[in-house]
């Protein structure tokens, strides 16, 4: 009887199907809004464009098309880190192969940049009719299926540890600080003056915008490799429907808006080179589901108190640094070879990190 119970009690919202669908529609909602006051074109939210963006602004690059603090970014760790403090689940905690995860975090960045966006914006080019993004979607699925197949195989990089209060403050206390930076915009700090980094919204909106959307992501656990992966591992579909809400909700949006352009060709901030595309993407599943979540999820993470996620997100942005500093990044024009080259090494890095972590390698050991 107690058990019946037990089954029976309702999950709590943001835990149930309907919970996870509603934060995605939110999400598919906030984008469209971010677009329309001045984010570029299929650009509400991409957290590998925006941290890039970052890493301009603080002169890690000087691409100076994509130089600007993004409010978003830092709405999305604050809004993570007082939705957890709220909810008694912010914990300070680290030390699972930090090193392996600053390296990773540059090799999902370097393929997304191959790309031209993260998970997140893959599914908002969809909804915005950009078929680059279907390509970018099967290479997606494949590399978080490889993931998924040495996850099987015993991949871990080891449990992590409660580490000191202080540890899990820090990355919120960035955020702040990055914001004090966007506001004063001291003459050491750069914007562009045109291309995707001057397009934004007004700082204010961007940030509230940040703030919903990491909380209701923090409450979710809303993660575009998390979705695929559960699927693939255990037939459950709560995650990938959050995803599924936000491709339906910017696909309508956009076809009212007068925003949606079905095709190849001529799709704001994107090539059409289909087999970088997909390589790309690719890195970017495969890495993440190494890493235990997408871009998005490290950053929630990171304001949850997780200083694990904050190395990776530290390398994400010295990986934005290395792409446009060597000619990495992809733009409008297509690939580049020094990023085919860089792709390629990152795979071989990828797959030696794999059967390195696998049970066939600890057994033989």
């Amino acid at each position: 009887m107690e058990k019946e119970k037990v089954s029976s009690e309702k999950k709590p919202f943001f835990e149930s199907k309907k919970g996870i669908i509603f934060a995605g529609a939110a999400v598919g909602i906030i984008s469209l809004i971010l677009v329309q006051l001045g984010n570029p074109k299929n650009m509400g939210f991409c957290i590998a464009c925006f941290e890039r963006d970052i890493a301009g602004a603080l002169g890690l690059h000087r691409a100076e098309v994509v130089q600007y603090i993004r409010p978003e970014i830092i709405g999305l760790i604050l809004g993570a880190f007082i939705t957890a403090l709220a909810g008694k689940e912010f914990q300070s905690k680290g030390g699972s192969s930090p090193v392996t995860r600053f390296f990773l975090g540059i090799a999902v960045m370097i393929g997304a940049l191959m790309f031209l966006g993260c998970p997140l914006r893959m599914i908002l080019r969809i909804g915005g009719g950009d078929l680059n993004a279907i390509v970018g979607l099967v290479g997606f699925a494949v590399g978080i299926g490889i993931g998924v197949v040495f996850l099987n195989k015993g991949f871990s990089l080891k449990r992590n540890y409660k580490t000191s209060s202080f540890d899990g403050y820090i990355m919120p206390i960035v955020a702040v600080g990055l914001f004090v930076l966007l506001i004063a915009a001291p003459a050491f700090i750069f914007f562009s003056q045109e291309g995707p980094g001057s397009q934004h919204a007004p700082i204010a909106i961007a940030l509230v915008c940040g703030l919903i959307v990491g909380a209701l992501a923090q409450k979710t656990r809303l993660c575009m490799v998390g979705g695929i992966r559960d699927e693939i591992m255990f037939r459950q579909n709560y995650l990938l429907l959050g995803f599924v809400a936000i491709i339906v909700v910017t696909a309508v949006g956009n076809i009212a808006l007068g925003n949606f352009k079905l095709g190849f060709a001529e799709q704001p901030v994107a090539h059409t080179d289909g087999l970088w595309n997909l390589l790309g993407m690719l890195l970017v599943g495969w890495g993440s589901v190494l890493l235990g979540g997408c871009p998005l999820r490290q950053l929630i993470l990171s304001g949850e108190g997780n200083s694990d996620s904050a190395v990776t997100v530290c390398g994400m942005i010295v990986g934005a640094a290395i792409a446009h500093n060597f000619s990495l990044a992809s733009s409008a024009k297509g690939a580049t070879p020094n990023g085919h080259i860089a792709v390629i090494i990152c795979l071989v890095f990828v797959l030696a990190l794999s059967i390195a972590n696998s049970d066939l390698v600890k057994k033989n050991s």
